[in-house]
């Protein structure tokens, strides 16, 4: 499939900090999580991408578009949700997506009614009414993500959207993002600072290191069998006594975060399945589950 971003040897440099350093990617449709720690040049990406920010060299395209000479076009076709608090407090949600909605060339009347509708999606009913200055930030972060919509882009650019949200909002938020990729069929490129969080909704994963490209590939790659059994059993106590007893059997084994996380040999002829739970019978110790360990996108950063 034709990427929906590319770029070739893109470059930013500021003086004092090079933000982008000769970046080469394609980006395809689907969600895709660009992840990296703060100053990683995310957010510098995004606005070289939507043309608010020259490069000192190289070239991007969007959506098949040149952003050096057709950036005007792009940002037609694309929506925006910026990192900082970008909305006018004494003005409410609804009058400020139609607002953005006429602005990307709608219609009064059909900005009202895509308004309505997105606003719906993202979860804000009466309160759309409301002045957005009286909002709470993840009411504030679903506003954003609504105008990012009004205009029914193809693709959406989405800069730390979980940004300063609590946990329960920051899953409602990640909710929402797979319901723009999925229901919506929109591509989406998410940005985020918490490496793990965008693990659970995205479909490939661009991770960036002091503006450089670490690693591009999909999720799925990222979240490979380590080869590690996680053993969980009831009790501080059993889980010592299962773990000499294990250790004892052969079997090397350490704790990590309340459970036993075993290392088997792949060469023995032993199912090392059956030696857990014989064990565990022996001793008479409650286990509670036995799983694959999986690495996480941390583990990138760990092995560089």
């Amino acid at each position: 499939m034709e990427p929906v971003i590319s770029t070739r040897g893109l470059t930013k440099d500021y003086g004092s900090v090079v933000a982008l350093a000769d970046l080469t990617l394609d980006i395809g449709p689907g969600i895709t999580g660009l992840v990296g720690a703060n100053g990683a040049g995310k957010s510098t990406l995004i606005k070289i991408l939507l043309g608010l920010v020259m490069p000192t060299s190289g070239s991007s395209q969007v959506l098949g578009l040149d952003v050096a000479t057709e950036s005007a076009e792009i940002r037609g076709r694309v929506g925006y949700l910026p990192e900082h608090d970008c909305l006018p407090p004494d003005v409410s949600a609804s009058d400020f997506v139609v607002h953005l909605g006429m602005m990307s060339g709608l219609p009064r009347v059909a900005a009202r009614e895509r308004a309505a509708e997105v606003l719906r999606h993202v979860g804000l009913a009466e309160e759309r009414y409301r002045p957005m200055g009286g909002y709470s930030t993840g009411m504030k972060q679903r506003a954003k993500l609504a105008q990012a919509l009004a205009h029914d882009p193809r693709l959406v650019l989405l800069d730390e959207p979980t940004n300063g949200l609590d946990p329960a909002a920051r899953d409602d938020m990640l909710g929402l993002v797979q319901r723009v990729g999925d229901d919506f069929g929109i591509s989406v490129l998410v940005t985020s600072h918490l490496l793990g969080e965008l693990e659970r909704v995205s479909d490939h994963v661009v991770i960036l290191d002091s503006g450089r490209l670490l690693r591009s590939s999909e999720t799925r790659e990222f979240l490979n069998a380590t080869g590690t059994l996680l053993v969980e059993v009831l009790g501080q106590d059993a889980q010592a006594r299962m773990g000499q007893a294990l250790a004892a059997a052969g079997v090397p084994v350490h704790p990590r975060g309340g459970l036993l996380a075993l290392d088997p040999d792949p060469d023995s002829p032993h199912d090392v399945h059956d030696l857990i739970r014989d064990t565990a019978l022996d001793l008479g110790v409650g286990l509670v589950r036995i799983q694959a360990d999986h690495r996480r996108i941390e583990d990138v950063f760990a092995d560089g």
